[in-house]
């Protein structure tokens, strides 16, 4: 019946007919039988049951052939088909059409059933027309219970998928929301390590003439910081690989506490950095603490990249009230750089968006740009305690 409806009709509509057949037959063979030819009733029966089959699809059209085949069928008393098919379509009306079609449709119906008894049955006609009366009204209320059902299930429906819809977006969110962390984090590492790598590269290519000693620290440099890199790479993919993290051994991340390590291996890299940060970054939440170092870490590797030989840096990290202010300034080996007036910020590479993500995502700013005597300058502002 649910996967083929109009199968199911047609079957109601069989059933209701081979009734009013049987009825045919069973009259018509009585002794004092009185009914209409066969030639009559049976075109009448079919007539009245046929809108049965397009009740689903055509409900008020066909509802209203069978009040007025029905009319025709009740008055020639061919059987129970007008009044089942009735019933049927006072129920089918409010289901597919709606609440006021029913209310019009029941009343039409109503007033048709109860003149047609009037006239018929004049002595018990009140009694048959109550009785009809309360059926149609019970079929008018199923009717009204099966909608509203419908409507519920429905809305239920609407919810399910607009809940879905939002959980497959808030899902694509997160994983774009990843990803772009775990870029960034790939970014700092490699970023970092290569930078120093190849400074020591070149440093001990020039040296290992004339200074062999300082060419095999910067080979043990480069060998430090490369296994380093690697370590920290294979952490990244474990635990991008792993199934189960939770049960893996954490390994903390880098906090704002280390910068002073950041700082010497900067140094031994070959940028003297001058470092004047608080003693003390306990209370800052972890995410804003990591945000922290990686700024720092990435400033000193471009420092160390584009500021050239004999370039200095200086490292400023303090708290001030609800704010973390981090000032990271390069001399830039002197070399002065035009400043366009009234601009603040610049475009960068991929170092930078890193940047200006980890800022913006904890509801911080970020400055960057060179300075007039030359050198170049980058200043965030963190909050120290995050919305909850």
């Amino acid at each position: 019946m649910r996967a083929h409806p109009m199968a199911g009709d047609i079957l109601i509509a069989v059933l209701v007919l081979l009734v009013d057949v049987a009825f045919f037959l069973i009259v018509s063979n009585a002794p004092n039988g009185d009914i209409s030819p066969w030639y009559v009733t049976l075109p009448i029966d079919v007539a009245t049951v046929a809108p049965l089959i397009v009740r689903r699809k055509y409900p008020l059209p066909a509802a209203y052939a069978v009040l007025i085949m029905g009319a025709l069928h009740a008055a020639l008393e061919l059987g129970t088909a007008a009044a089942v098919a009735s019933c049927i379509f006072v129920y089918s009306v409010v289901v597919y059409v709606s609440r006021r079609a029913g209310v019009v449709y029941l009343v039409l119906m109503l007033a048709a059933t109860i003149t047609q008894l009037q006239i018929q049955v004049r002595e018990q006609w009140v009694t048959d027309s109550v009785v009809a009366g309360l059926l149609l009204i019970l079929c008018w209320g199923f009717g009204e219970f099966v909608s509203a059902r419908r409507a519920y299930q429905a809305e239920v429906e609407a919810r399910l998928h607009l809940l879905e819809t939002e959980q497959d977006h808030a899902t694509k969110i997160a994983v774009a929301e990843e990803r772009a962390r775990i870029a960034r984090e790939l970014h700092d590492v490699v970023a970092h390590a290569v930078s120093v790598i190849v400074v020591h590269a070149d440093g001990a290519s020039y040296a290992i003439g004339s200074n062999p000693e300082l060419a095999r620290t910067a080979v043990r440099t480069i060998s430090e910081t490369g296994r380093g890199a690697l370590a920290e790479l294979r952490r990244l993919l474990d635990v991008l690989r792993d199934d189960r993290p939770d049960e893996r051994p954490r390994v903390p991340q880098p906090t704002a506490g280390d910068l002073t390590d950041l700082a010497e291996r900067m140094r031994t890299a070959g940028l003297p950095v001058e470092l004047d940060v608080d003693a003390d970054f306990a209370e800052l939440p972890a995410g804003v603490s990591l945000g922290v170092y990686r700024i720092v870490q990435e400033s000193l590797t471009n420092t160390l990249k584009h500021a050239g030989n004999g370039a200095r840096a200086k490292v400023s990290v303090h708290v001030a009230g609800e704010r973390i202010a981090v000032d990271i300034s390069d001399d830039g080996a002197g070399k002065a750089r035009p400043v366009v007036p009234g601009s603040r910020t610049f475009p960068g590479g991929n170092g930078v968006i890193g940047m200006r993500e980890r800022a913006s995502v904890y509801g911080g700013t970020l400055r960057i740009g060179p300075t007039p005597g030359g050198g170049w300058k980058v200043s965030a502002r963190l909050p120290v305690r995050l919305d909850q």
